[in-house]
């Protein structure tokens, strides 16, 4: 199976390692970063799709601007909610346009697990990755009469360049959390995905958990 798929926040870790899974199954990819697809901007996402046939729409770009509630910047809180989640909305509305009139497609959005187990100093993170959990429910609702699923992917502590600033310490306790002992990857995440999307073709509107915390 291939077909045409869009990954926002390409130059990311995870965008990257999305981008290379799917190009070797001989998939037609499209991986913008944001000097060519803006999600905050309106007109720069209507510009990218409009006219573009898509199967597959995979929504990583992402940003964190971490800090307590009371020194969190009104100004962090919009750029993060209005990346991490309206960002990911205008994406959907706009690729499932073109979904909808061949009865077919797929989007899946990159949530995380701060999303259902918030830590301190994450709320605006947290809000944004929670706020596309309802998305996905609702649009898989609202798109499945379309033939168009929507699924949610949550794949944990991986080390990627969003991730590079998080202390030794830190990343200790994350780890204690893992039953196994060890992180997830970029690359076992993009192989699960594709594994979604080739293979589970009757599950939509799912959250799925990808990495070994049991809280």
């Amino acid at each position: 199976m291939s077909g045409s798929v869009v990954i926002t926040g390409g130059r990311g870790g995870l965008g990257r390692a999305l981008a290379a899974e799917f190009e070797g199954a001989l998939w037609r990819v499209v991986s913008p970063g944001h000097d060519e697809l803006d999600v905050c901007s309106d007109e720069s996402v209507a510009r990218f799709f409009s006219g573009r046939e898509l199967d597959l729409l995979i929504c990583t770009a992402g940003i964190t601007r971490d800090a307590s509630l009371v020194r969190l910047s009104e100004q962090s809180w919009d750029l993060v909610y209005e990346t991490n989640f309206l960002g990911a909305a205008r994406c959907a509305i706009w690729a499932s346009g073109g979904m909808r009139e061949r009865k077919a497609g797929h989007i899946v959005f990159i949530s995380s697990y701060s999303a259902i187990h918030p830590p301190v100093g994450q709320a605006a993170y947290a809000a944004s990755k929670a706020a596309l959990l309802g998305l996905t429910r609702g649009l898989a609702a609202e798109l499945g009469h379309f033939g168009i699923r929507v699924n949610a992917v949550l794949p944990g502590f991986m080390e990627t360049p969003m991730t590079c600033s998080v202390s030794d310490h830190r990343r200790t306790e994350i780890l204690s959390d893992h039953t196994l002992g060890r992180f997830n990857t970029p690359a076992i995440v993009s192989k699960f995905i594709r594994y979604l999307q080739e293979d589970l073709v009757h599950t939509s509107g799912q959250v799925f958990k990808l990495d070994s915390r049991l809280a």
